[in-house]
Formats: C-alpha cells, sequence, structure tokens
C-alpha cells in the first residue's frame, strides 16, 4: 500500500479529541473490504496526491482525518457493551452539524469560486459539500456535465421533469449542465445565476437575440422568462404558451384587422391564416426585436 504510518497525535479544537496514531493505514485496516472497494478510487483522485502538500495525503498532512475529523476514539479499543464511537465530521452517525462539515471543505476550496457561499441558497437549506461532492471518486460527479446534472435534479424534481418536455435545453442529454446558468456556491444574483440577470445568462449563449435594437420588443428587453420557459416545455420555442395564446396576452386581439377570432371562436368554414402554423410570427418574424427602418411592427 503506498501510504505510511504517522505517528501524530493532535487534539481537536472544541470537541478534545485525538487523532488516531497511524492515519489512514489504521482507517485501512477495517475500511478495504469488498463492500467498501470504492474507497480505494480515491488513490486515483486530487485528495490522495502525495506529492502535492495541498492534498490531505500530502506530506506532514492528516490524510483520512484532515477531512473525517479526528478519529483517535473511532480506531481505539472497544469497550464492552459499548458500540464504536462514530467519526465525528461524516457518516450515518456524525456529531458534527453540516456547518462545521461544509468547514472542512472550504478550509481549502474557499478560493475556488464560494465567495458568496454563505447566505446562499444551499447554505440556508442546510446542502452539505458530501451532498453533491464525492472526494472518494477518481472524478467528482460534480465535474461532469451528466452526473452534475443528475445530482441536481435529485433535490430539483421540478426541474427534472421540465427538462424531459418535447422542447428543453440539451440537459438530459448532457451537452449542457446546470452549472452553466447556476452557480452552486452562491451568487449575488437572482436564483443564484452566474451572470447579473436572466438576460445576461440567456445572451451568453444565444448573443443573436442581444440588443439594443432600433425597435426593441418590450417584454424581450425586460426578462426572457417573459415568453420562454428556461428548463424546458411542450411549446415550440420553449415558449410558455402557444401563439397566439402568448402574443394575446398582451396584444389585444380587437386593435388587428381581421385577426379571424370572433366572439364564438374561430369561424368554421374560413379559419385566418394569420392564426395557422406559427400565426402572429407568419408576418411579425423579428419577435425578439428589429433593426430594419421600417421595422417598427417586428416584420422585417
Amino acid at each position: 500500500m503506498l501510504i505510511g504510518a504517522s505517528s501524530w497525535v493532535q487534539s481537536a479544537d472544541e470537541e478534545n479529541l485525538e487523532y488516531s496514531s497511524y492515519g489512514a493505514q489504521q482507517c485501512l485496516w477495517c475500511h478495504s473490504g469488498a463492500e467498501q472497494a470504492h474507497l480505494m478510487d480515491l488513490f486515483e483522485g486530487p485528495h490522495a496526491v502525495r506529492a502535492d502538500e495541498r492534498s490531505p495525503f500530502g506530506e506532514g498532512q492528516l490524510q483520512c482525518e484532515a477531512c473525517h475529523g479526528p478519529g483517535g476514539d473511532h480506531v481505539g479499543p472497544i469497550v464492552a457493551g459499548r458500540e464504536r464511537p462514530p467519526m465525528p465530521a461524516y457518516g450515518p452517525n456524525a456529531f458534527w452539524t453540516v456547518d462545521q462539515q461544509n468547514d472542512m471543505c472550504t478550509t481549502c476550496h474557499l478560493d475556488q469560486g464560494h465567495s458568496f457561499w454563505d447566505g446562499s441558497e444551499h447554505q440556508r437549506f442546510e446542502v452539505g459539500c458530501a451532498d453533491c461532492h464525492n472526494s472518494h471518486e477518481q472524478r467528482d460527479p460534480m465535474s461532469l456535465a451528466t452526473s452534475q446534472n443528475a445530482v441536481c435534479m435529485d433535490c430539483h424534481i421540478s426541474q427534472r421533469s421540465q427538462a424531459q418536455h418535447a422542447y428543453a435545453h440539451p440537459v438530459r442529454h448532457g451537452e449542457m449542465a446546470c452549472a452553466d446558468c447556476h452557480a452552486p456556491h452562491g451568487s449575488p444574483n437572482e436564483a443564484m445565476l452566474t451572470d447579473l440577470n436572466v438576460n445576461q445568462n440567456c445572451y451568453t449563449c444565444h448573443a443573436d437575440k442581444r440588443g439594443p435594437h432600433l425597435w426593441e420588443h418590450a417584454p424581450v428587453a425586460e426578462d426572457c422568462t417573459n415568453c420562454h420557459q428556461p428548463h424546458g416545455s411542450n411549446h415550440p420555442g420553449m415558449l410558455t404558451r402557444r401563439a397566439p395564446l402568448l402574443c394575446q396576452s398582451c396584444h389585444g386581439r380587437e386593435s388587428h384587422v381581421g385577426i379571424g377570432i370572433t366572439a364564438d371562436g374561430l369561424p368554421d368554414n374560413n379559419p385566418s391564416n394569420l392564426l395557422l402554423m406559427d400565426s402572429c410570427m407568419n408576418c411579425h418574424t423579428q419577435v425578439h426585436g428589429s433593426n430594419h427602418p421600417s421595422g417598427r411592427a417586428l416584420a422585417r
């Protein structure tokens, strides 16, 4: 085994617990069986690089206990009639709070985009780093789009459902990750967006929709989600409603000559071509804005 024995005995702050005498070697005496073989993937990942002094397994570091907390009591002799004391930081019986466990991670990872973690949605709902990340795997699931999306959608059920709709971003295909739009470790922006607002987020990919335009469509300049459902929809273009209903939610039907709708609905024998196929967009093609001198009606 790659791991060498260590001989430290340190006291942990506050809890007054001691570290084990032999570090990871002592942990692996018990945690190396077939049921826990996946733990060996740790030694293929960044947390067990002995040549890196930042790694928990770097020279002079605390190895497993750098993350799991001092385990001197856990590895000590068993007292008859008493269960083995749990490790303090992680595990089913861990007694450290989520905030204390997260502090173990942010001690090393604070400079990796976690400046807004305190007060964020995830922090306030007591989401732990270990709820999303797996430090024992060769490659953290949050670093791959497909596995990252699966982790996020374990909690965000409504977004999982919307991503399965007929028209959606390619999240379910792994061609786009939740973190492309949202900052999971916190953001000063609404919904933990990576950019200042919804529109700026959208323009990162949809630059052709960015203005300013000579003739602007007011709801577009205000908020893309006035018309689009960002996580997926059963309407073309991820629209919140199909045209003409979407358009008519702002534009009164009586203002358009020959709209073809009466108080009784569509005429039975002569449906208006203004309501077929792309409906309003048969004529008003530049719905995101127009730069044509005669494009006031967004028709060119």
